[in-house]
C-alpha cells in the first residue's frame, strides 16, 4: 500500500542523496510523479551534486601538504595553540564546503557554466529515460511542440533527425536550466536504448565537441551563438559523436537529411527562423 503522507523537503534532500529510508521511497518517487515543481527541485539539486563530483571528486583523494600538516606546525610552536588553530581552520574549511553545497557557492568558487549546463543535462537524461509512463510532456506529432518549446528557450527549436541511426523521436519536454529554460528531446530505438538532446541559452564562448563520461552514461556538448547543446546516451562515444555531428551539420545547414524532406520542420536552429 502506498504511503499518501506529504513528503518534506528533508526527505527530498535525503531522497537525492541516497539516504532516504526503503519504506518512504516508493511515497517519495510517487509524489515526485504528481508534483512536478518538487521534482524540478530534486532535478536541480542532482545536477549541482553531479556537476560538484565532475569538479571535485579528485581533491578528496589528495595528500595534505607539508606546511599544514599537524605534526610539523607543532613542531615549530606551541603544540597545543597551534593544533587548536589547525582545528579551528579545518572546522572553518569543513563548515565553509558544507555551507557551500546547502546555500550555493559565490562565483569564485562556482564549477565552471559549462561543465553545469553538461552534468545538468546529464541528470535530466538519466532522471528521464528511465521513464515508462511520462519519458515526454509532449509527443512528436504534436503540433505545438516545436512553438511552444521556441518561445521558452528563446530560440527557434527543432528536433534533429537521427532515424538514419535508427533512433526515432519521441517528443520532448521544458525543464529548469542553470541559465533558463531548457528543452529536452528525446529519442528511442528500436532496442529500447534512448538518447537526448538538451537545448538552452548559455553565457559561454563558443566552442567544438567536448566527451564528458559519467558511470554508464556520457555527453557530447558544444556551445554557439550563446546557446549550448548536449547529446547524452549510453558511453558510446562514436556513436554519440555521430549523433551530434548530425545535429550540428542539419542545424547549420538547415537543409533535410538526403532523402528525407519532411525533415526541415525536425531541425534545430540557433538563429531563429
Amino acid at each position: 500500500m502506498t504511503d499518501h503522507t506529504p513528503v518534506t523537503q528533508d526527505e527530498l534532500h535525503a531522497f537525492v542523496d541516497g539516504e532516504l529510508p526503503a519504506d518512504r521511497r516508493d511515497a517519495v518517487e510517487a509524489w515526485l510523479a504528481s508534483h512536478p515543481e518538487d521534482a524540478a527541485l530534486v532535478h536541480a539539486w542532482r545536477a549541482q551534486a553531479e556537476a560538484i563530483r565532475a569538479r571535485y571528486a579528485g581533491v578528496a583523494d589528495e595528500p595534505v601538504p607539508a606546511r599544514l600538516q599537524v605534526e610539523r606546525i607543532a613542531r615549530n610552536g606551541s603544540r597545543w595553540r597551534t593544533i587548536a588553530a589547525a582545528a579551528a581552520v579545518a572546522a572553518f574549511i569543513i563548515g565553509g564546503v558544507a555551507g557551500w553545497m546547502a546555500r550555493g557557492a559565490s562565483a569564485a568558487a562556482t564549477p565552471d557554466s559549462v561543465e553545469l549546463f553538461t552534468a545538468d543535462a546529464l541528470a535530466a537524461h538519466r532522471l528521464y529515460i528511465g521513464e515508462v509512463r511520462h519519458p515526454i510532456e509532449v509527443g512528436a506529432t504534436e503540433a505545438h511542440l516545436l512553438p511552444w518549446l521556441s518561445r521558452r528557450v528563446g530560440t527557434s527549436v527543432r528536433a534533429p533527425d537521427w532515424n538514419a541511426f535508427d533512433f526515432k523521436l519521441l517528443g520532448g519536454r521544458l525543464l529548469p536550466g542553470p541559465s533558463g529554460p531548457a528543452a529536452l528531446f528525446m529519442y528511442e530505438n528500436a532496442n529500447g536504448e534512448r538518447v537526448t538532446l538538451y537545448c538552452s541559452k548559455l553565457s559561454a564562448e563558443s566552442s567544438g565537441f567536448r566527451f564528458n563520461a559519467n558511470d554508464k552514461f556520457a555527453a557530447i556538448r558544444w556551445v554557439e551563438s550563446g546557446y549550448g547543446y548536449v547529446v547524452s546516451g549510453p558511453a558510446d562515444k562514436p556513436r554519440l559523436k555521430n549523433l551530434a555531428r548530425a545535429a550540428y551539420e542539419q542545424m547549420e545547414n538547415r537543409a533535410a537529411p538526403p532523402g528525407n524532406r519532411s525533415s526541415v520542420d525536425q531541425l534545430m536552429s540557433r538563429r531563429g527562423s
